[in-house]
């Protein structure tokens, strides 16, 4: 468990720090959409590299601008507390002036404005919408008056902005279209990127309480919260033969190679309740979504493409 205290007894470098403000480990969250979404569009025969580019850079960018958001605005509240199990926060732990965390927020959305522009300017107006929505929703998860974080809608929003709208996005960019089988890949994507942040829902579940924050875990209680997320990522991999039945490849099945970590890491949060362990099966359900992902799209490709 880090406290802000055992921060400040080991100096760290800035660069450091602000890959902890960034939290780097959360950005296959950000990147397995996209690439699920190009294996689409490659699969029926498209291909923008520039677009590709800039729909990776902007939804890393958005992920990046989300979490310096939500560090600045859970310290402006007070959510972000000594006792937390989680890695410290940089502005609640003291190792970055909020004003520098804010000003550090607005330009890394700039950024993901910037790669908005190009796509909107290749892609088409649509995207002018899909876009501010994405920033928005970022912002106001633990930020504004009423932060949709703070009223247990965190994973619905996970599920829709880094599962439909990033896979169907992915693909729009390049190919102009939208068939049924975008929203059908985009369903699991959305279920691992939403289990990831039920782990730290559950971690944090005691210290989310005490400051207020009615998240998802702490409505529904630590049993419950297990449950559901045993639910999402068994969801996950029900997905690959639901889409095989309804006319996609049976190569989809590539991603069942990575349910033994899956496995593992229901096990993990099902009985544990400590911040390290906790901590790590974090880390590895981003690694899990990303894996899954890299096989579901291997799958997309070497069946040919979305199929009918």
């Amino acid at each position: 468990m880090s406290t802000a205290g055992e921060l400040v007894s080991g100096p760290r470098s800035p660069v450091h720090i602000w890959i902890m403000a960034a939290r780097v480990r959360t950005l296959p969250a950000s990147i397995a959409p996209v690439l699920v979404g190009t294996s689409l569009a490659l699969g029926a025969g498209h291909f923008h590299p520039l677009a590709f580019v800039a729909a990776l850079l902007g939804a890393i960018f958005i992920q990046v601008g989300t979490n310096l958001s939500n560090d600045y605005s859970d310290a402006r509240r007070g959510a972000d507390t000594e006792d937390r199990l989680g890695p410290v926060r940089v502005t609640a732990g003291g190792l970055v002036p909020p004003g520098q965390v804010l000003l550090a927020t607005y330009v890394t959305f700039g950024l993901a404005i910037l790669c908005g522009a190009y796509l909107v300017a290749v892609a088409g107006p649509e995207l002018l919408a899909v876009g501010a929505a994405s920033i928005l929703a970022g912002v106001l998860y633990t930020g504004g008056p009423r932060p949709y974080g703070y009223e247990g809608l965190g994973e619905v929003f996970v599920f829709l902005f880094f599962g439909v709208v990033a896979v169907t996005g992915s693909y729009f960019v390049q190919v102009q279209a939208l068939p049924w089988q975008a929203y059908g890949c985009a369903v699991p994507v959305g279920l691992l990127a939403s289990a990831i942040l039920v782990v730290n829902n559950v971690r944090d579940l005691e210290t989310d309480r005490r400051a207020g924050k009615r998240t998802l875990a702490v409505r529904l209680g630590r049993a419950r919260t297990r449950a559901l997320y045993t639910a999402m990522v068994a969801g996950a991999f029900i997905c690959a033969p639901a889409l095989w039945s309804l006319g996609m490849t049976p190569w989809l099945m590539l991603s069942w190679a990575v349910l033994p970590l899956a496995a593992s890491l229901v096990a993990v949060v099902r009985a544990r309740t400590d911040g390290p362990s906790l901590n790590a099966a974090l880390a590895r359900g981003g690694a899990l979504q990303l894996i899954f992902c890299l096989l579901l799209s291997a799958g997309i490709l070497a069946g040919g493409g979305i199929g009918p």
